[in-house]
Protein backbone atom coordinates (compact mmCIF):
# COMPACT_ATOMS: atom_id res chain seq x y z
CA UNK A 1 0.00 0.00 0.00
CA UNK A 2 1.27 3.28 -0.80
CA UNK A 3 2.20 5.84 1.95
CA UNK A 4 -1.15 7.79 2.75
CA UNK A 5 -0.03 11.29 2.21
CA UNK A 6 -1.61 12.08 5.96
CA UNK A 7 -3.39 10.63 8.99
CA UNK A 8 -6.81 12.57 10.20
CA UNK A 9 -4.79 13.17 13.56
CA UNK A 10 -1.72 14.99 11.45
CA UNK A 11 -4.20 16.91 10.10
CA UNK A 12 -5.76 17.77 13.37
CA UNK A 13 -2.38 18.72 14.57
CA UNK A 14 -1.33 20.68 11.62
CA UNK A 15 -4.70 22.74 11.14
CA UNK A 16 -6.23 22.83 14.81
CA UNK A 17 -9.49 21.53 13.37
CA UNK A 18 -12.16 19.30 15.28
CA UNK A 19 -13.64 15.92 13.72
CA UNK A 20 -15.50 12.96 14.66
CA UNK A 21 -13.36 10.22 12.46
CA UNK A 22 -11.10 8.49 13.73
CA UNK A 23 -7.67 9.60 14.24
CA UNK A 24 -5.70 7.02 12.20
CA UNK A 25 -7.70 7.36 9.14
CA UNK A 26 -5.71 7.52 6.21
CA UNK A 27 -5.82 10.35 3.75
CA UNK A 28 -3.71 9.55 0.16
CA UNK A 29 -5.08 12.76 -1.59
CA UNK A 30 -5.98 16.11 -1.58
CA UNK A 31 -8.50 17.80 -3.77
CA UNK A 32 -10.67 20.90 -4.01
CA UNK A 33 -12.65 19.76 -7.08
CA UNK A 34 -15.23 17.36 -5.66
CA UNK A 35 -15.87 16.07 -9.73
CA UNK A 36 -11.70 15.17 -9.46
CA UNK A 37 -10.92 12.97 -6.24
CA UNK A 38 -7.95 10.91 -5.64
CA UNK A 39 -7.40 7.80 -3.48
CA UNK A 40 -8.94 8.33 0.00
CA UNK A 41 -9.24 11.75 -0.59
CA UNK A 42 -9.45 14.83 1.54
CA UNK A 43 -12.00 17.50 -0.01
CA UNK A 44 -10.87 21.10 1.05
CA UNK A 45 -14.14 23.41 0.60
CA UNK A 46 -12.23 26.96 0.05
CA UNK A 47 -14.43 29.42 -1.33
CA UNK A 48 -13.43 31.56 -4.64
CA UNK A 49 -14.51 34.15 -6.58
CA UNK A 50 -17.78 32.16 -8.23
CA UNK A 51 -17.88 28.85 -6.34
CA UNK A 52 -17.78 28.08 -3.08
CA UNK A 53 -16.77 24.48 -2.15
CA UNK A 54 -19.04 24.43 1.14
CA UNK A 55 -21.32 23.78 -1.53
CA UNK A 56 -20.62 21.23 -2.69
CA UNK A 57 -19.16 18.72 0.25
CA UNK A 58 -22.12 16.86 0.10
CA UNK A 59 -21.19 15.85 -3.56
CA UNK A 60 -17.72 15.10 -2.85
CA UNK A 61 -18.51 12.84 0.23
CA UNK A 62 -20.80 10.80 -2.15
CA UNK A 63 -18.32 11.05 -4.77
CA UNK A 64 -15.85 9.11 -2.59
CA UNK A 65 -13.96 11.24 -0.07
CA UNK A 66 -12.93 10.14 3.39
CA UNK A 67 -13.08 13.66 4.54
CA UNK A 68 -14.05 17.14 4.24
CA UNK A 69 -11.92 20.20 5.50
CA UNK A 70 -14.45 23.34 6.11
CA UNK A 71 -14.86 26.36 7.41
CA UNK A 72 -18.42 25.89 8.53
CA UNK A 73 -20.97 23.34 9.26
CA UNK A 74 -20.82 20.39 11.41
CA UNK A 75 -22.14 16.38 10.23
CA UNK A 76 -20.31 13.30 9.40
CA UNK A 77 -16.63 13.23 7.88
CA UNK A 78 -16.18 17.11 8.35
CA UNK A 79 -12.75 18.51 9.64
CA UNK A 80 -14.09 21.93 11.23
CA UNK A 81 -11.64 24.92 11.11
CA UNK A 82 -11.77 28.61 11.83
CA UNK A 83 -10.71 28.65 7.79
CA UNK A 84 -10.43 26.25 5.21
CA UNK A 85 -7.93 27.82 2.85
CA UNK A 86 -6.17 28.86 6.02
CA UNK A 87 -6.42 24.99 6.83
CA UNK A 88 -4.91 24.26 3.37
CA UNK A 89 -1.75 26.50 4.04
CA UNK A 90 -1.29 24.89 7.23
CA UNK A 91 -1.32 21.69 5.68
CA UNK A 92 1.01 22.65 3.20
CA UNK A 93 3.22 24.17 5.62
CA UNK A 94 3.72 20.87 7.62
CA UNK A 95 4.70 19.29 4.60
CA UNK A 96 6.89 21.54 3.79
CA UNK A 97 8.42 21.28 6.96
CA UNK A 98 8.93 17.56 7.33
CA UNK A 99 9.89 16.96 3.86
CA UNK A 100 13.89 16.70 2.96
CA UNK A 101 13.71 17.37 -0.80
CA UNK A 102 15.55 19.65 -2.85
CA UNK A 103 12.86 22.30 -3.67
CA UNK A 104 12.75 24.39 -6.16
CA UNK A 105 10.16 27.54 -6.84
CA UNK A 106 9.56 29.05 -10.56
CA UNK A 107 8.40 32.31 -11.55
CA UNK A 108 8.51 34.48 -14.64
CA UNK A 109 6.56 36.56 -16.91
CA UNK A 110 7.15 34.13 -19.88
CA UNK A 111 7.98 30.36 -19.33
CA UNK A 112 7.33 29.82 -16.20
CA UNK A 113 5.25 26.82 -16.52
CA UNK A 114 6.85 24.96 -19.14
CA UNK A 115 11.10 25.72 -17.45
CA UNK A 116 8.95 24.01 -14.48
CA UNK A 117 7.76 21.15 -16.66
CA UNK A 118 11.57 21.02 -17.94
CA UNK A 119 12.72 20.78 -14.20
CA UNK A 120 10.15 18.11 -13.50
CA UNK A 121 11.14 15.66 -16.13
CA UNK A 122 14.97 15.97 -15.37
CA UNK A 123 14.36 15.48 -11.68
CA UNK A 124 12.22 12.54 -12.49
CA UNK A 125 15.25 11.21 -14.27
CA UNK A 126 17.10 11.51 -10.80
CA UNK A 127 14.36 10.19 -8.15
CA UNK A 128 10.73 10.60 -6.70
CA UNK A 129 9.98 14.21 -8.15
CA UNK A 130 6.82 15.97 -7.15
CA UNK A 131 5.84 19.37 -8.73
CA UNK A 132 3.15 21.38 -9.65
CA UNK A 133 0.66 20.06 -12.38
CA UNK A 134 -1.26 22.28 -14.49
CA UNK A 135 -0.83 26.36 -14.16
CA UNK A 136 -1.51 25.65 -10.38
CA UNK A 137 0.37 28.74 -9.04
CA UNK A 138 -1.71 31.07 -7.20
CA UNK A 139 -3.05 31.71 -3.50
CA UNK A 140 -4.73 28.33 -3.32
CA UNK A 141 -3.31 26.59 -5.92
CA UNK A 142 0.79 26.82 -4.23
CA UNK A 143 -0.41 25.78 -0.87
CA UNK A 144 -2.54 22.88 -2.67
CA UNK A 145 0.28 21.27 -4.53
CA UNK A 146 2.63 22.06 -1.40
CA UNK A 147 -0.21 19.91 0.86
CA UNK A 148 -0.11 17.10 -1.69
CA UNK A 149 4.00 17.17 -1.70
CA UNK A 150 4.55 13.40 -0.29
CA UNK A 151 7.16 13.04 2.50
CA UNK A 152 9.05 10.84 0.27
CA UNK A 153 9.98 12.94 -2.49
CA UNK A 154 13.59 13.27 -3.24
CA UNK A 155 12.57 16.69 -5.00
CA UNK A 156 9.79 19.51 -5.18
CA UNK A 157 9.08 21.88 -8.41
CA UNK A 158 6.60 24.08 -7.46
CA UNK A 159 5.13 27.59 -10.05
CA UNK A 160 4.50 30.75 -8.75
CA UNK A 161 2.31 33.48 -10.62
CA UNK A 162 1.01 36.67 -9.78
CA UNK A 163 -1.46 38.97 -11.03
CA UNK A 164 -0.29 42.18 -8.75
CA UNK A 165 2.40 42.90 -6.03
CA UNK A 166 2.79 41.06 -2.99
CA UNK A 167 1.17 38.13 -4.60
CA UNK A 168 4.19 35.97 -5.06
CA UNK A 169 6.12 37.09 -1.41
CA UNK A 170 3.44 34.77 0.45
CA UNK A 171 3.93 31.80 -1.80
CA UNK A 172 7.40 31.99 -1.54
CA UNK A 173 7.76 31.86 2.09
CA UNK A 174 5.26 29.33 2.04
CA UNK A 175 7.22 27.29 -0.57
CA UNK A 176 10.97 27.98 1.34
CA UNK A 177 12.45 26.90 -2.00
CA UNK A 178 16.58 25.83 -1.80
CA UNK A 179 16.56 27.19 -5.42
CA UNK A 180 14.70 29.70 -7.36
CA UNK A 181 14.43 30.28 -11.05
CA UNK A 182 13.24 33.52 -12.65
CA UNK A 183 12.95 32.98 -16.93
CA UNK A 184 12.18 36.63 -17.57
CA UNK A 185 10.82 39.98 -17.36
CA UNK A 186 7.90 41.12 -19.77
CA UNK A 187 4.84 42.92 -20.42
CA UNK A 188 2.28 40.68 -18.48
CA UNK A 189 -0.23 42.50 -16.13
CA UNK A 190 1.45 45.34 -16.97
CA UNK A 191 -1.29 48.05 -15.72
CA UNK A 192 -1.04 46.59 -12.22
CA UNK A 193 2.77 47.51 -12.14
CA UNK A 194 3.08 50.30 -14.34
CA UNK A 195 6.77 49.50 -15.40
CA UNK A 196 9.03 46.79 -16.52
CA UNK A 197 11.10 47.46 -13.48
CA UNK A 198 7.29 47.26 -11.24
CA UNK A 199 7.26 43.60 -12.59
CA UNK A 200 10.89 42.68 -12.07
CA UNK A 201 10.22 43.57 -8.60
CA UNK A 202 7.15 41.79 -7.97
CA UNK A 203 9.02 38.50 -9.03
CA UNK A 204 11.69 39.24 -7.22
CA UNK A 205 9.32 38.81 -4.33
CA UNK A 206 10.37 35.08 -5.05
CA UNK A 207 13.64 35.71 -2.98
CA UNK A 208 11.78 36.25 0.26
CA UNK A 209 11.24 32.31 0.39
CA UNK A 210 14.91 31.40 -0.18
CA UNK A 211 16.52 28.89 2.03
CA UNK A 212 19.35 30.57 3.90
CA UNK A 213 22.29 29.50 1.47
CA UNK A 214 20.22 28.61 -1.64
CA UNK A 215 20.56 29.57 -5.03
CA UNK A 216 18.66 32.29 -7.25
CA UNK A 217 19.01 31.21 -11.23
CA UNK A 218 18.00 34.49 -13.22
CA UNK A 219 17.47 34.62 -17.10
CA UNK A 220 20.13 37.07 -18.06
CA UNK A 221 18.71 37.76 -21.41
CA UNK A 222 16.38 40.98 -20.74
CA UNK A 223 16.96 44.78 -20.20
CA UNK A 224 15.40 44.01 -16.25
CA UNK A 225 18.53 42.21 -15.35
CA UNK A 226 19.98 44.95 -13.06
CA UNK A 227 16.78 45.13 -11.24
CA UNK A 228 16.98 41.52 -10.50
CA UNK A 229 20.46 41.38 -9.33
CA UNK A 230 19.89 44.30 -6.98
CA UNK A 231 17.10 42.81 -5.49
CA UNK A 232 18.49 39.50 -4.84
CA UNK A 233 21.43 41.06 -3.56
CA UNK A 234 19.00 43.12 -1.27
CA UNK A 235 17.00 39.93 0.05
CA UNK A 236 20.66 38.59 0.88
CA UNK A 237 20.93 36.09 -2.04
CA UNK A 238 24.63 34.49 -1.92
CA UNK A 239 24.81 32.40 -4.56
CA UNK A 240 23.19 33.78 -7.99
CA UNK A 241 23.52 31.61 -11.40
CA UNK A 242 23.02 33.27 -14.95
CA UNK A 243 21.72 31.87 -17.83
CA UNK A 244 21.10 32.99 -21.52
CA UNK A 245 22.48 33.85 -24.31
CA UNK A 246 24.58 37.03 -23.12
CA UNK A 247 28.32 36.77 -22.54
CA UNK A 248 29.10 36.19 -18.84
CA UNK A 249 26.66 34.40 -17.78
CA UNK A 250 27.49 31.46 -15.52
CA UNK A 251 25.40 28.70 -17.92
CA UNK A 252 25.89 30.57 -21.77
CA UNK A 253 23.90 29.41 -24.90
CA UNK A 254 25.41 29.44 -28.24
CA UNK A 255 24.81 28.34 -31.57
CA UNK A 256 21.49 27.45 -31.19
CA UNK A 257 19.51 26.28 -34.23
CA UNK A 258 15.59 25.66 -34.48
CA UNK A 259 13.71 23.44 -36.95
CA UNK A 260 9.84 22.93 -37.19
CA UNK A 261 9.79 20.53 -34.38
CA UNK A 262 13.35 20.23 -32.81
CA UNK A 263 16.09 22.45 -31.75
CA UNK A 264 19.79 22.47 -31.16
CA UNK A 265 22.48 24.30 -28.84
CA UNK A 266 25.83 24.35 -26.97
CA UNK A 267 25.57 25.19 -23.89
CA UNK A 268 29.10 26.34 -21.83
CA UNK A 269 29.45 25.87 -17.96
CA UNK A 270 32.83 25.95 -16.44
CA UNK A 271 34.34 26.09 -19.60
CA UNK A 272 32.71 22.58 -20.69
CA UNK A 273 30.70 22.69 -23.46
CA UNK A 274 27.50 20.73 -23.37
CA UNK A 275 25.48 19.43 -26.80
CA UNK A 276 21.61 20.20 -26.26
CA UNK A 277 18.80 18.97 -28.39
CA UNK A 278 15.09 19.29 -27.49
CA UNK A 279 12.01 17.59 -29.39
CA UNK A 280 10.75 21.03 -29.08
CA UNK A 281 11.04 24.11 -31.51
CA UNK A 282 12.42 27.78 -30.37
CA UNK A 283 15.11 29.70 -28.94
CA UNK A 284 12.59 29.92 -25.41
CA UNK A 285 12.44 26.67 -25.24
CA UNK A 286 16.35 26.49 -25.57
CA UNK A 287 16.24 28.60 -22.44
CA UNK A 288 13.70 26.52 -20.76
CA UNK A 289 16.09 23.82 -20.70
CA UNK A 290 18.99 25.86 -19.88
CA UNK A 291 17.00 27.06 -16.74
CA UNK A 292 16.34 23.41 -16.30
CA UNK A 293 20.04 22.57 -16.06
CA UNK A 294 21.30 24.77 -14.13
CA UNK A 295 19.05 24.05 -11.45
CA UNK A 296 20.00 20.09 -12.05
CA UNK A 297 23.54 20.87 -11.31
CA UNK A 298 22.57 22.92 -8.28
CA UNK A 299 20.51 19.88 -7.42
CA UNK A 300 23.24 17.87 -7.63
CA UNK A 301 21.88 16.10 -10.45
CA UNK A 302 24.54 14.79 -12.85
CA UNK A 303 24.15 17.07 -16.44
CA UNK A 304 24.40 13.81 -18.22
CA UNK A 305 20.98 12.68 -16.96
CA UNK A 306 19.57 16.04 -17.47
CA UNK A 307 20.51 16.26 -20.82
CA UNK A 308 19.44 12.71 -21.73
CA UNK A 309 15.82 13.77 -19.79
CA UNK A 310 15.34 17.15 -22.03
CA UNK A 311 15.96 14.94 -24.87
CA UNK A 312 12.78 13.70 -24.58
CA UNK A 313 10.75 16.70 -23.21
CA UNK A 314 7.08 17.62 -24.66
CA UNK A 315 5.55 20.23 -25.11
CA UNK A 316 2.07 20.37 -23.26
CA UNK A 317 -1.67 21.90 -24.16
CA UNK A 318 -1.75 25.13 -24.53
CA UNK A 319 1.81 25.72 -25.01
CA UNK A 320 2.94 24.77 -27.98
CA UNK A 321 1.55 20.92 -28.34
CA UNK A 322 1.57 20.09 -31.93
CA UNK A 323 -1.02 18.02 -33.37
CA UNK A 324 -1.32 16.03 -36.73
CA UNK A 325 -4.71 16.07 -37.52
CA UNK A 326 -6.39 14.01 -40.60
CA UNK A 327 -5.29 11.69 -43.23
CA UNK A 328 -1.43 10.68 -43.69
CA UNK A 329 -0.69 12.12 -47.22
CA UNK A 330 -2.18 15.46 -46.46
CA UNK A 331 -2.64 16.20 -43.00
CA UNK A 332 -3.82 19.48 -41.10
CA UNK A 333 -1.13 20.47 -38.54
CA UNK A 334 -2.31 22.36 -35.58
CA UNK A 335 -0.11 24.01 -32.65
CA UNK A 336 -1.49 25.30 -30.28
CA UNK A 337 -0.33 28.37 -28.22
CA UNK A 338 -4.02 28.79 -26.50
CA UNK A 339 -3.08 29.49 -23.09
CA UNK A 340 -1.41 32.30 -22.66
CA UNK A 341 0.02 35.64 -24.18
CA UNK A 342 2.13 38.80 -24.09
CA UNK A 343 4.45 39.96 -26.31
CA UNK A 344 7.46 38.29 -25.72
CA UNK A 345 5.35 34.47 -25.91
CA UNK A 346 3.87 35.97 -28.90
CA UNK A 347 6.78 36.96 -30.60
CA UNK A 348 8.56 34.07 -29.63
CA UNK A 349 5.96 32.04 -30.63
CA UNK A 350 5.66 33.81 -34.20
CA UNK A 351 9.66 32.80 -35.04
CA UNK A 352 8.94 29.32 -34.30
CA UNK A 353 6.18 29.52 -36.85
CA UNK A 354 8.73 30.72 -39.31
CA UNK A 355 10.09 27.73 -39.36
CA UNK A 356 7.14 25.90 -39.94
CA UNK A 357 6.30 24.68 -43.45
CA UNK A 358 2.78 23.64 -44.30
CA UNK A 359 2.11 20.07 -45.15
CA UNK A 360 0.26 20.87 -48.50
CA UNK A 361 -1.26 24.19 -47.85
CA UNK A 362 -1.39 27.52 -46.10
CA UNK A 363 0.31 28.62 -43.04
CA UNK A 364 -2.33 30.23 -40.77
CA UNK A 365 -2.23 32.40 -37.82
CA UNK A 366 -5.03 32.66 -35.16
CA UNK A 367 -4.50 35.15 -33.15
CA UNK A 368 -6.34 36.44 -29.34
CA UNK A 369 -5.84 39.48 -27.72
CA UNK A 370 -3.25 39.91 -24.77
CA UNK A 371 -5.26 41.19 -21.70
CA UNK A 372 -4.06 43.11 -19.09
CA UNK A 373 -1.54 45.51 -20.28
CA UNK A 374 -3.03 48.57 -19.39
CA UNK A 375 -2.85 52.02 -21.11
CA UNK A 376 0.27 50.67 -23.18
CA UNK A 377 -2.17 47.90 -24.99
CA UNK A 378 -2.64 49.55 -28.32
CA UNK A 379 0.71 49.62 -29.17
CA UNK A 380 2.33 46.35 -27.64
CA UNK A 381 -0.66 44.77 -29.84
CA UNK A 382 0.82 47.23 -32.94
CA UNK A 383 4.13 45.97 -31.98
CA UNK A 384 3.53 42.04 -33.20
CA UNK A 385 3.15 43.28 -36.91
CA UNK A 386 6.39 42.62 -38.13
CA UNK A 387 6.80 39.41 -36.18
CA UNK A 388 3.64 38.57 -38.08
CA UNK A 389 4.95 39.65 -41.21
CA UNK A 390 8.13 37.58 -40.78
CA UNK A 391 5.82 34.27 -39.66
CA UNK A 392 5.24 33.68 -43.60
CA UNK A 393 1.72 33.36 -42.51
CA UNK A 394 -0.38 34.09 -45.86
CA UNK A 395 -3.69 33.86 -43.59
CA UNK A 396 -4.46 36.29 -40.22
CA UNK A 397 -7.44 35.85 -38.37
CA UNK A 398 -7.36 38.13 -35.32
CA UNK A 399 -10.26 38.00 -32.30
CA UNK A 400 -10.52 40.36 -29.36
CA UNK A 401 -11.09 44.25 -29.37
CA UNK A 402 -7.04 44.63 -28.64
CA UNK A 403 -6.36 42.69 -31.69
CA UNK A 404 -7.33 46.22 -33.64
CA UNK A 405 -4.15 48.13 -33.55
CA UNK A 406 -2.74 44.73 -34.88
CA UNK A 407 -5.22 44.86 -37.42
CA UNK A 408 -4.34 48.77 -38.35
CA UNK A 409 -0.76 47.99 -38.39
CA UNK A 410 -0.64 45.27 -40.52
CA UNK A 411 -2.90 46.95 -42.68
CA UNK A 412 -6.81 45.36 -42.62
CA UNK A 413 -6.46 43.83 -46.49
CA UNK A 414 -3.92 41.82 -44.84
CA UNK A 415 -6.55 40.42 -42.19
CA UNK A 416 -8.25 37.24 -43.29
CA UNK A 417 -10.92 37.88 -40.52
CA UNK A 418 -11.46 39.64 -37.05
CA UNK A 419 -13.93 39.01 -34.82
CA UNK A 420 -14.87 40.15 -31.02
CA UNK A 421 -15.30 36.46 -29.97
CA UNK A 422 -13.61 33.05 -30.37
CA UNK A 423 -17.09 32.00 -30.60
CA UNK A 424 -17.58 34.45 -34.04
CA UNK A 425 -14.15 33.20 -35.02
CA UNK A 426 -15.06 29.58 -35.30
CA UNK A 427 -17.66 28.96 -37.75
CA UNK A 428 -15.18 31.16 -40.01
CA UNK A 429 -12.05 28.98 -39.80
CA UNK A 430 -14.51 25.89 -39.68
CA UNK A 431 -15.11 27.08 -43.40
CA UNK A 432 -12.04 28.17 -44.45
CA UNK A 433 -8.73 26.00 -43.37
CA UNK A 434 -8.37 22.72 -45.28
CA UNK A 435 -6.75 19.57 -44.71
CA UNK A 436 -2.70 20.53 -45.89
CA UNK A 437 -2.71 23.50 -43.93
CA UNK A 438 -0.34 24.65 -40.79
CA UNK A 439 -2.73 26.40 -38.33
CA UNK A 440 -0.85 28.14 -35.37
CA UNK A 441 -3.56 29.73 -32.38
CA UNK A 442 -2.23 31.72 -30.01
CA UNK A 443 -3.48 34.47 -27.14
CA UNK A 444 -4.45 34.98 -23.52
CA UNK A 445 -6.30 32.50 -21.86
CA UNK A 446 -9.40 34.41 -20.50
CA UNK A 447 -9.98 35.22 -24.98
CA UNK A 448 -11.21 31.48 -24.93
CA UNK A 449 -8.99 30.22 -27.83
CA UNK A 450 -9.10 26.59 -26.38
CA UNK A 451 -13.01 26.64 -28.07
CA UNK A 452 -11.28 27.15 -31.40
CA UNK A 453 -8.80 24.42 -31.04
CA UNK A 454 -11.78 22.17 -29.48
CA UNK A 455 -13.46 23.34 -32.68
CA UNK A 456 -10.63 22.10 -35.06
CA UNK A 457 -9.69 19.26 -33.51
CA UNK A 458 -13.51 18.05 -33.80
CA UNK A 459 -13.51 19.12 -37.17
CA UNK A 460 -9.86 17.59 -38.41
CA UNK A 461 -9.65 14.55 -36.68
CA UNK A 462 -10.16 11.25 -38.50
CA UNK A 463 -12.40 8.99 -36.06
Amino acid sequence: MTQPLYTIAEILAATGGSTDLVPATPIGSISIDSRELGPDALFVAIKGDRFDGHDFVEQALANGAVAALVSRGRGDRRIVVENALDGLRDLARAARARSRAVIVGVTGSVGKTTTKEAIRVVFEAAGETHASIKSFNNHWGVPLMLARLPEGAQFGVFEMGMSGPEEIRPLAQLVRPHITVITTVAAAHLEAFGSLDGIARAKAEIFAGLEPGGTAVINADHPQLAVLLEEALAAGVSNIVTYGEARGTDWQILDVETAADRSFATIIHNDVRHGLVLNVPGRHMVANATAALAVAYQAGVEIAVALRALAGFGLQAGRGLRQVLGPVDKPLLLIDESYNANTASMKAALDVFTTQVAPQGRKVVVLGDMLELGAQSAALHASLADAVRASGAEQIYLVGEAMGALAEALGRDRVSAHTATASEMAPILRNNLAYGDAVMVKGSNGVGLSTIIDHIVKQFALN
